[in-house]
């Protein structure tokens, strides 16, 4: 590998602004580098990298394939990346990048900046004054009693009725059961809807990124059935809080979460790759 000891890690494409100044003297971003604008210069109000110089030795794509698999170091880079893109749309529009996306040095980090200088700048006149919201729904965790009889057995419900085996008991026990989730699931997604529906009407786009699994989200949240993204203008952002506040009204079993304001990661596809941009952890 050639170019130096140093690596050009980005974070993001911002809109310059005399007032980023002050907070990038102080910011700090991976392995706890400074953060600086890189621009071409050809226009100063022009899009321009957000960066920092990192050590090769620590960058390089063979080492970037074994310190993914760290989760604690994954996780500080990560955090570390999301702070400088947090701090920087406080201040002015930003174009997230992927997490370690890197060039071999500043000349082919200007280079893909050059080329994509269209594609950057009307991706953040689109996003600007915009911000981020999470939108989820969630079908709550039953805390009460069931339908079905807690021993699993159905008792009989008229005078003289006899009790059936205790076969048939635990089938018709299940069968309830059963119905009683598809009710509530049934029930769930025609919520979701409504309220994707609601929130769409205060949002210039919207992302719908696949339901959150796990047993942990299960056990704490209950089933994730929506889980959205929406990009709100920042004079509509009270009215897309209302809106989903009122949808919540009357849909027992079923939860809103709203999260945001964040800078917009759903809505920053970068322009099509060109021959002098990469791909997260591979120096160009």
């Amino acid at each position: 590998m050639t170019g130096g000891p140093d690596l050009t890690y980005v974070y993001a494409v911002v809109a310059p602004v005399p007032r980023l100044d002050g907070p990038l003297a102080e910011l700090r971003g991976v392995g706890d580098a400074p953060v600086a604008l890189l621009s071409p210069g050809t226009t100063p109000a022009g899009p321009a990298f957000a960066v920092s110089r990192v050590p090769a030795a620590q960058w390089a794509e063979e080492v970037l394939r074994s310190r993914f698999e760290d989760l604690a170091w994954l996780e500080d880079t990560a955090r570390a990346h999301h702070h400088v893109i947090q701090v920087l749309a406080e201040h002015t529009i930003v174009l997230p990048l992927r997490l370690a996306t890197l060039y071999q040095d500043g000349d082919r980090a200007l280079e893909a900046l050059r080329d994509g200088q269209d594609a950057f700048a009307a991706r953040l006149a689109l996003l600007a004054h915009h911000s981020e919201y999470g939108v989820k729904v969630y079908v709550v965790p039953e805390t009460g009693p069931s339908d079905a009889p807690a021993d699993g057995r159905a008792h009989p419900t008229g005078p003289g009725a006899a009790a059936p085996s205790p076969g048939k008991a635990y089938l018709q026990a299940r069968r309830a059961q059963r119905h009683a989730r598809e009710d509530r699931y049934l029930q769930a997604g025609q919520a979701a809807e409504r309220i994707a529906a609601a929130a769409a009407r205060h949002a210039t786009r919207t992302v719908r990124h696949p339901p959150q699994t796990g047993p942990l989200t299960r056990r704490e949240k209950g089933e994730n059935v929506l889980n959205d993204s929406c990009l709100v203008p920042d004079d509509r952002a009270e009215e897309f809080r209302a809106a989903l506040r009122q949808a919540d009204r009357d849909l027992p079993g079923v939860r809103i979460e709203v999260t945001g304001p964040w800078a917009p990661y759903s809505f920053a596809t970068p322009p099509t790759r060109s021959a002098g941009t990469d791909a997260p952890g591979t120096p160009s």
